[in-house]
């Protein structure tokens, strides 16, 4: 992929990625690839020095004036008197402005890069306009259909369906969307690995069984893989979800297609901790979210756990 520049969107101004990104900027002071962070640089320094963390940042104005080695930094605006205070709406026009910089920034750069964003408040920022932080950037990169895949090099997961109500997932297992989600990771890793994955799809019913006279399993999922099997890639299931977390399982697949957001989440979340990343396919770039929310009840107290963080830049620092 030849990366060349890794851009960092703050986000909400009052949450532990601060703190995190902190953690990390203290432990590395040599990069692999070209950092911005697009954020604002006073609100920054000024929670870093209440964490007892001296950093220094190189201003810019736009992303040719990076330099290697350099936290380079491009200031958006933003009105604040608390060092850390509670989330409110107040801080919506900033996290927009962030985004916003973002977006012309990915138009007019030249090089391939890759998008750290800070976490937001979907209460506050999303307002119910939008699912999350991917179908967000989605609409404002007019991209259809994000996939979201949450890494580890042993096991990756990937929810059909997103944040969304339990009660309409089954309305939205469909065989055409099961194929173009499984095509996009495994074109994913090809490109990006020079992999081909071994796909496991677990089904939506208990024991891939279902008493009524519609089963998901017969009519959308079992369709889609043998679709895909015909085109060559690696794919089986539909396998029960509760008995797939087993480690003979976990060594024979690279990742596995859940039905539901929890259905996979949770496991992998069990077994990985913070050492997992949460990779969005289907936009222009690639976007990697680091598994952890604002987590407002730690802001300001240096107790966040960072390994999420450390272990996106051990994966972005591999990739060529």
């Amino acid at each position: 992929m030849n990366i060349k520049y890794i851009i960092i969107v703050m986000g909400e101004p009052y949450s532990t990625f601060s703190e995190i990104i902190g953690k990390y900027f203290k432990k590395n002071k040599k990069f692999k690839k070209k950092i911005i962070i697009i954020g604002n640089k006073f609100l920054l320094e000024k929670q870093l020095r209440k964490l007892n963390f001296k950093i220094l940042f190189n201003e810019i104005q736009n992303y040719e004036q990076a330099k290697k080695n350099k936290i380079n930094i491009i200031n958006i605006e933003f009105k604040h008197t608390k060092t850390f205070a509670n989330i409110t709406n107040k801080s919506n026009l900033y996290v927009k402005s962030c985004f916003e910089k973002f977006i012309s920034l990915s138009k007019s750069i030249k090089d391939k890069f890759v998008l750290i964003n800070g976490p937001i408040s979907k209460k506050t920022f999303l307002n119910k306009k939008f699912l999350g932080i991917t179908e967000y950037i989605g609409h404002k990169t007019k991209s259809k259909n994000p996939v979201m895949l949450i890494y580890n090099k042993k096991l990756a997961v990937s929810p059909l369906t997103t944040h969304i109500p339990l009660k309409r997932v089954a309305q939205l297992v469909k065989k055409r969307k099961i194929i173009k989600d499984a095509i996009k990771k495994n074109r994913f890793y090809k490109l990006t690995f020079q992999k081909q994955p071994n796909i496991a799809v677990l089904g939506l019913n208990p024991h891939c069984e279902t008493t009524s006279n519609v089963s998901e399993e017969e009519n959308e999922i079992i369709p889609a893989i043998k679709y895909l099997s015909k085109k060559k890639i690696k794919i089986e299931g539909p396998i029960p979800a509760d008995t797939f977390f087993i480690k003979r399982n976990m060594d024979k697949f690279d990742v596995v297609l859940g039905m539901y957001h929890d259905q996979v989440l949770a496991p992998i979340k069990t077994i990985f901790k913070f050492k997992a990343i949460n990779i969005t396919l289907g936009l222009p770039f690639l976007k990697i979210t680091p598994d952890h929310g604002p987590n407002h009840k730690m802001l300001g107290k240096n107790q966040s756990d960072p390994s999420s963080i450390f272990y996106a830049f051990e994966i972005l620092n591999n990739i060529k």
